[in-house]
């Protein structure tokens, strides 16, 4: 079935309780997504919790533990027709212990909301996130300032977050004066679908209005085929289903696909029997689908998070080792040879060792092989994955090419590849 309207993905991120599940569960509610019926169930729910007020937050807040915690913590996905798109809402975590689902919705998004909390501004938090979605390649995103009825929908306290967040857009690459900045309260429903009626000075769009502004996502549909696998499934009746989302290419049934690195680190081959998206059978599917998959002589053992499927003819490399040119955004003292953090690559979680520092631009100025590296600083490394880990250069596919480095629970720096060296399988 041909899809009627283009897709797209969009991800809610920010701090931790600035209303990012309420705000989506109210435009879900508003915009007769989400059934009376439904809302109901879920406002008796948060009335027994002990969380009265928290039934739009549990339209995304699918899961137990997160009920009673009152935390997001994995991603939940949500569909919302508009009259321009089908969106696919990305509920990305805020909690500090959860970064890493959130490297992977930033790395599904086509565009994202950040959500800043009026009266709390800008936060550790948002920092992080801010860069993140910069490195992840998210092309557009719209600043929600959240909660404006904690600050009596002043105003002047909207522009002070405003004018907050600019100078650490600005940190951060992105021009804000090209940026929409929406006053909102996702609690009260204010321009979330309806209009505010205590904002009259606000004239921007509201966050449903929002959702078919943003730029149509690009269709890298001219490169090779590369789906990062975000989970592999059993399922009676079907067999083993890797899902992700197709990042490059185009996905056909009958096409001889590779698994990389698979469970063997040379990658297992197969023939792609069936494609699934939303319960719906698809001939084909490309760049932006989430899917569902049954590939022949693939089995569940045989495949896991991180894995690629790639095209037979053109796969993707695994590498051996890479130059990178990197952010270093917040780490606690320096960084030297030998330094092996978590290196987070589309889905793929990879120990990789810093085995040479090439080049440092600090202050302005560039140093070659510097003896460590530190907060602020843009280098030039060379890096050894410790473990399999596919990968491509920016030049080749920059969509395989970004990557998040975490240690100790916190995000140490951002990259991108641009130079790597494949391993002989």
């Amino acid at each position: 079935m041909a899809k009627e309207k283009p897709g797209i993905n969009i991800a809610f991120v920010g701090h931790v309780d600035h209303g990012k599940s309420t705000t989506i569960g109210r435009l879900m509610f508003d915009s007769g997504n989400l059934p009376e019926q439904e809302l109901e169930k879920l406002r008796k729910l948060a009335v027994e919790k002990g969380k009265a007020g928290f039934e739009f937050a549990y339209v995304m807040d699918r899961f137990k533990e997160e009920r009673e915690r009152g935390v997001t913590i994995d991603l939940a996905y949500q569909k919302i027709i508009t009259p321009k798109r089908e969106v696919t809402i990305i509920d990305a975590p805020g909690h500090k212990d959860f970064v890493k689902n959130m490297i992977t919705g930033a790395s599904q998004a086509d565009a994202a909301f950040l959500v800043v909390a009026a009266q709390e501004g800008v936060q550790p938090q948002t920092k992080e996130h801010l860069w993140l979605l910069k490195t992840m390649g998210v092309g557009e995103i719209c600043i929600l300032i959240n909660k404006m009825d904690t600050v009596n929908f002043k105003e002047d306290a909207f522009n002070k977050v405003k004018e907050d967040l600019s100078a650490l857009l600005k940190t951060a690459g992105f021009k804000p004066d090209t940026m929409t900045f929406i006053a909102a309260s996702g609690f009260k429903g204010d321009n979330v679908f309806k209009k505010s009626e205590n904002m009259a000075w606000y004239k921007g769009p509201t966050v449903y209005e929002q959702l078919d502004l943003f730029k149509d996502a690009e269709k890298p549909n001219n490169l090779p085929l590369r789906m990062p696998l975000q989970d592999v499934y059993d399922i009676t009746g079907i067999g083993t289903v890797p899902v992700g989302k197709i990042i490059t290419g185009v996905m056909k049934i009958g096409q001889k696909v590779v698994v990389l690195p698979g469970r063997s680190g040379t990658g297992i081959n197969g023939e792609v029997r069936s494609i699934e998206a939303h319960h719906e059978q698809m001939q084909e599917a490309s760049s932006g689908d989430n899917v569902g998959i049954n590939i022949r002589g693939v089995g569940k053992k045989d495949a896991a998070r991180g894995d690629v499927v790639c095209d037979v003819a053109k796969p993707a490399k695994i590498v051996e080792e890479f130059t990178a040119q990197i952010a270093v955004i917040d780490h606690p003292t320096v960084i030297a040879k030998g330094y092996t953090p978590v290196f987070h690559v589309h889905t793929a979680q990879v120990p990789c060792q810093f085995i040479e520092l090439i080049e440092v631009t600090r202050g302005g100025e560039k140093t070659a092989n510097p003896d460590f590296l530190k907060t602020g600083d843009v280098a030039k490394v060379k890096i050894k994955p410790i473990g399999n880990l596919v990968l491509e250069t920016n030049a080749d596919n920059p969509h395989m090419s970004r990557f998040a480095i975490r240690d100790a629970g916190k995000t140490v720096g951002a990259g991108v590849c641009v130079d790597l060296k494949a391993k002989v399988i």
